[in-house]
């Protein structure tokens, strides 16, 4: 896969893309807890900063990235990150740390037209029997960075401040700009856009996802999947002071046996991709993660706790891998962005709305409740993959006759 030019530079470019995103996000983390005494209020904005582009920028982003270049689009966007950066430096050095959150908002929405001309590149350019090997190779990379990220992050921050932390993550940024000017030039297709305005070409996106009923089941799952892991997400601490009996501190730990249980899983179902197809990838992962997630609001044994923290972080990087193999190969390439742009934001929503109900209903029935509720969800969504693995087998069993 690395032959490849498009994977080997993209692969490259987005190691220092995540690591600049991990060091931005825990300094200025960080920097505000410190700044505003833990605020609640200025802590839960950064979370809003970092996920509201992406209900307000992914489809349209991704729209825009059918009509751009791709080459130039994710060069531009690094550059223009970089530039922001440095923007925002000078303006935290004159005692305004609010312009902290406009970055990361600014930041995360040219992500919205960057992730979406990468995935076109791959779908251009990558042979599709390599696909989902090339998946799992950048999920691994995610769960790695999940892994060293917070302490790289933290580790700037604490040992130099605010403002060189800004300085590397503008240089990061720019590094993996000028990476991406290694990419050969765009196809000379690409510079024929369709003399379409942008309101048919959303319309257009919208009825292609609805009439491929791959691409329909996927978004019924989507929204399923993300009002499951939404409703967990912030109850972790809990796990770890009730059920569990320890400090809040030690959630850490199980973070950190969680992401380097991703990394392996990642790099497993990169050597066995070949064999396993998308749809079952994912219907396995969503099932385990059903498993996992019971046990974990069930169990007061650290031990266990850990072990069913490590069968989920292993299994978990087959949904991302499946749903992304599976948009892929389901997508014709000009409408790669749209799909993209038009499945991501369902299941972003149906998250932070079960991250908005998960503290509510923890409060009013219990923490086991809220993990069985979710349980039944992740099952919900393996379920209705059904249709997809029988036909899958059906098409099997007439390709052997």
């Amino acid at each position: 896969m690395l032959n490849n030019p498009y994977v080997r530079t993209i692969v490259l470019s987005r190691i220092l893309l995540n690591l600049g995103i991990w060091v931005r996000n825990f300094a200025i983390l960080l920097y505000v807890t410190d700044l505003t005494g833990n605020n609640p209020v200025y802590v839960s904005l950064i979370s809003v900063a970092e996920f509201a582009p992406i209900f307000l920028f992914a489809f349209i982003g991704g729209t825009f990235a059918d009509r751009w270049r791709p080459k130039r689009t994710m060069v531009s966007s690094d550059a223009l990150s970089a530039v922001s950066v440095f923007l925002v430096l000078n303006a935290v050095h004159n005692g305004s740390w609010q312009a902290l959150l406009v970055l990361t908002f600014f930041s995360a929405a040219l992500s919205q037209f960057s992730q979406p001309s990468a995935m076109k590149l791959f779908k251009q350019h990558v042979p599709a029997e390599q696909l989902q090997s090339v998946m799992a190779m950048f999920q691994s990379m995610v769960a790695f960075f999940m892994v060293i990220g917070p302490i790289a992050g933290a580790f700037i921050y604490q040992r130099f401040g605010i403002e060189i932390s800004l300085i590397a993550t503008g240089a990061l940024f720019l590094g993996s700009g000028l990476i991406l000017t290694l990419l050969p030039r765009d196809l000379q297709e690409e510079t024929q856009s369709k003399q379409q305005n942008l309101k048919q070409e959303l319309i257009e996106g919208l009825r292609y996802v609805w009439n491929n009923q791959t691409l329909r089941t996927l978004g019924v799952t989507f929204a399923v999947a993300g009002l499951a892991a939404g409703l967990i997400q912030p109850l972790a601490i809990f796990v770890t002071i009730e059920n569990l009996g320890q400090d809040k501190s030690f959630l850490q730990w199980l973070l950190t046996v969680n992401g380097a249980a991703m990394l392996v899983g990642g790099g497993f179902v990169m050597a066995f991709a070949k064999k396993i197809p998308p749809q079952t990838l994912l219907a396995l992962g969503l099932s385990v993660s059903a498993v996992g997630t019971l046990g974990i609001g069930w169990s007061t044994s650290v031990i266990f706790t850990m072990l069913l923290l490590v069968l989920n972080g292993f299994f978990y990087p087959t949904i991302h891998i499946g749903i992304n193999t599976m948009i892929l190969n389901n997508t014709e390439g000009p409408y790669i962005g749209r799909v993209g742009g038009a499945l991501t934001p369902i299941y972003m929503g149906m998250m932070v709305l079960g991250m908005s109900l998960g503290g509510l209903l923890k409060d009013q029935l219990s923490l086991f409740a809220v993990y069985a509720a979710s349980t039944f969800l992740f099952l919900t969504g393996s379920a209705l993959l059904l249709p997809l693995l029988k036909k899958k087998t059906s098409t099997a069993g007439v390709l052997e006759q």
